[in-house]
């Protein structure tokens, strides 16, 4: 679904778009070869490999593999490192949307208590680094986590990124509170819903998004906004 939505997007607003759908027993040879072949390829400004890679696959070097000049993810190690410094082309797709949205409704990051669950490369991580660049005082949860409920219902700004369906529940957020749900999941009829439990929570909240409707769509425009700036940034556009 995510894929197809993306190339929806890309024809939507006039970018050409290839897919490579691979067999699941390609090598990584065969994969790194395909990625040297797009990172050559003038007419090509953004690479993307969709994740999970089957287990056989070494997807951090698949990443390292791409040009960060065509890292439109902003997963390779020199990106990730000019986010850390807050001097960066490109930010990851997720959390940018995520701050985009903040943005468009005015809601204020500075000096709030933000708390992310989850931890990952691709959202936890570069999420509170972008709410820590615009003055948030920020908590990472993870699985090791103590008193994960307790933590969460101090949040001002609270981002579910944990992967587990309707994980997040309404003792866990604090009464005003925004709430940013970054998951993707099936709930027990296997109709879409994401990690907070929305209808319970969403009484208690200032500002909730949805899923499926919510942070998925922005993820995609920045992307599309990424590649647009990948392409200006290869031909020395302003």
């Amino acid at each position: 679904m995510y894929v197809n939505n993306k190339k929806k997007a890309c024809e939507a607003v006039g970018f050409k778009s290839e897919e490579y759908a691979l067999d699941k027993n390609t090598t990584q040879q065969e994969l790194l070869s395909l990625v040297k072949e797009l990172n050559e390829k003038p007419d090509i400004n953004g690479i993307l490999v969709q994740l999970p890679l089957p287990n056989h696959l070494d997807d951090k070097a698949v990443i390292e593999a791409i040009s960060p000049k065509k890292d439109v993810d902003a997963f390779h190690a020199v990106n990730v490192g000019k986010i850390m410094l807050g001097e960066y082309d490109f930010l990851p797709c997720t959390p940018s949307g995520v701050m985009e949205m903040l943005h468009s409704c005015s809601i204020p990051v500075s000096g709030k208590n933000c708390v992310v669950i989850g931890r990952s490369n691709i959202v936890g991580k570069p999420m509170a680094m972008l709410l820590l660049h615009e003055n948030g005082t920020v908590t990472i949860c993870h699985s090791r986590t103590q008193n994960l409920a307790e933590i969460c219902s101090h949040a001002d700004i609270l981002v579910a990124a944990v992967g587990k369906p309707k994980f997040v529940t309404a003792d866990m957020v604090k009464e005003g509170a925004v709430v940013i749900d970054v998951g993707m999941d099936r709930d027990e009829n296997g109709k879409l819903c994401g990690d907070v439990d929305f209808e319970n929570v969403k009484e208690k909240c200032s500002y909730i998004t949805p899923v499926p409707g919510g942070v998925g769509p922005m993820t995609i425009a920045t992307l599309m906004k990424n590649t647009l700036k990948a392409a200006k940034l290869q031909n020395n556009i302003d």
